[in-house]
């Protein structure tokens, strides 16, 4: 029987003089050594963070950075996904996010899980996963990793050449293969066509060479790139993945998996859905994969449909808090009464940064945006800022605002989070800005350049209803 809680290794608490809280039902009791879940929203949960952190008298990294993680927006995604994409069961990618709770979460959701090395199938294997619920879903394999899937019975993995064909060939020849396809991913922020996918005209030689070596292809992949901003995309990938499906059976082979991979953002995600669900329809009809039309127990129309999202699950879930811990301020002369808007007044060093957290600046092409936590050290959370001098305000004044950069803690001059970004006058050293939408590429590819420490977590149910589905859940 899985054990009720994730096995995490014990980290220094975020508030080393703060109680177990007194209401039983405000937080999770974690095994000995681990984390707690608690109870509340983002904004509860930071309040209870910065309240109980001395900025003046805590030890080193006492005021260190932090995330907030609210397992029940992962559950309000899965819910979104099943009313709008009910026939395609969801495989997360775990490269996006391998935080152990949101694994145990999906698990418990009935997710499937798109692992693209050894050591995340060992993550998943470890919540007592069947392998069948796993895709390899990476082209091209480190042999070693290829016996380590074979002998925990990892079994779907995808493929785009002949070389690894062979390599399955010799080390895992009762795999299931799925070959994937080159698709137009110039709608996408992160491209991921120019290392993956076969061309449509090399499918048919691949599939040959897999006849050859005896080796079971059962379908189709493609990815139409990371952060796709275009839900056309989709129709156009689906149409290819049709033709890769009548060029297997021209091989002798029965495809039944059609794989539509990742690329499903926060923003567009029903406008995606809108247009995928009636291209599957429209190129998949079902009296082409049951026979006279009739359905197939555990596949809509006999055909299996997956899909690998990542950041949809997580990109909502996660936000991060960081201290200022240092600022430097232009020195005023006689031709500044009116200073430049678009020239920095103010340089704000946080204590994360692009070697951290903000990784996904560099490499997922991301521009984050810094609210106020605490201004002049008391609790003002500040709106997102849509243009120069002007905010947002959700029934507080504006405030005065000032142009400013934002720079992380390293020595590295390129450690710059925001080039440019109006905050209000009067924050201070030892003040905090939030930023939300940090769950997706960001833990996962953080680093501790110059003995700076990643940023922990903090695990919250959320609140109302869809918290209580979410404790059960986690408590199966």
């Amino acid at each position: 029987m899985a054990a009720p809680y994730i096995a995490l290794p014990h980290q220094q608490r975020l508030r080393a003089d703060t109680p177990p809280l007194d209401d039983e039902n405000d937080y999770i009791k974690p095994l000995d050594g681990h984390k707690p879940i608690f109870h509340g929203g983002f904004d509860s949960q930071l309040k209870q963070v910065l309240r109980d952190i001395d900025i003046h008298g805590c030890e080193a990294n006492g005021e260190n950075a932090f995330f907030v993680a609210d397992l029940s927006e992962v559950y309000r995604q899965h819910l979104r996904w099943m009313r709008a994409l009910p026939r395609i069961v969801p495989f997360y990618a775990v490269k996006c996010n391998p935080d152990p709770y949101v694994l145990q979460l999906l698990a418990r959701l009935g997710t499937g899980f798109d692992c693209a090395s050894n050591g995340e199938i060992e993550a998943v294997l470890k919540l007592g996963i069947n392998p069948a619920r796993i895709i390899y879903a990476n082209p091209c394999k480190a042999a070693s990793f290829v016996r380590h899937a074979a002998a925990n019975n990892v079994g779907l993995t995808t493929f785009d050449n002949v070389d690894e064909l062979d390599k399955m060939k010799r080390y895992h020849p009762s795999c299931k293969l799925v070959v994937r396809i080159l698709t137009d991913d110039s709608k996408s922020a992160c491209q991921l066509g120019l290392k993956f996918g076969a061309p449509l005209d090399s499918v048919p030689r691949l599939l040959q060479r897999a006849r050859e070596l005896d080796l079971d292809v059962v379908g189709v992949s493609f990815h139409v790139g990371s952060g796709c901003y275009d839900p056309d995309s989709f129709r156009d990938a689906v149409h290819r993945a049709r033709r890769a499906f009548d060029m297997g059976k021209e091989a002798g082979y029965t495809f039944d998996l059609l794989d539509v991979g990742g690329g499903f953002g926060h923003d567009n995600f029903e406008m995606v859905a809108g247009v995928l669900g009636p291209a599957i329809d429209h190129y998949f009809p079902d009296e082409d994969f049951a026979p006279g039309g009739k359905q197939v127990a555990g596949k809509p129309n006999g055909l299996r449909i997956i899909a690998e999202p990542g950041r949809f699950y997580v990109h909502s879930a996660f936000a991060l808090a960081t201290n200022i811990i240092a600022a430097r301020r232009g020195e005023p002369t006689a031709a500044d009464t009116e200073p430049e808007t678009g020239k920095p007044q103010v340089m704000y060093y946080q204590n994360d940064g692009l070697y951290g957290s903000f990784n996904c600046v560099i490499f997922d092409h991301v521009t984050v945006h810094p609210k106020v936590l605490t201004l002049g050290h008391e609790y003002a959370y500040e709106p997102t800022i849509v243009s120069p001098g002007v905010a947002v305000d959700s029934g507080d004044e504006a405030k005065e605002l000032q142009p400013c950069s934002v720079w992380g803690p390293t020595c590295d001059s390129i450690d710059c989070v925001r080039d440019l970004v109006h905050l209000p006058k009067g924050l201070q050293v030892g003040d905090w800005l939030v930023y939300e939408n940090m769950g997706a590429y960001t833990i996962c590819a953080a680093s501790t350049f110059n003995g700076i420490r990643r940023s922990e977590i903090r695990y919250t149910l959320g609140e109302g209803q869809l918290a209580e589905t979410v404790k059960h859940l986690m408590l199966q």
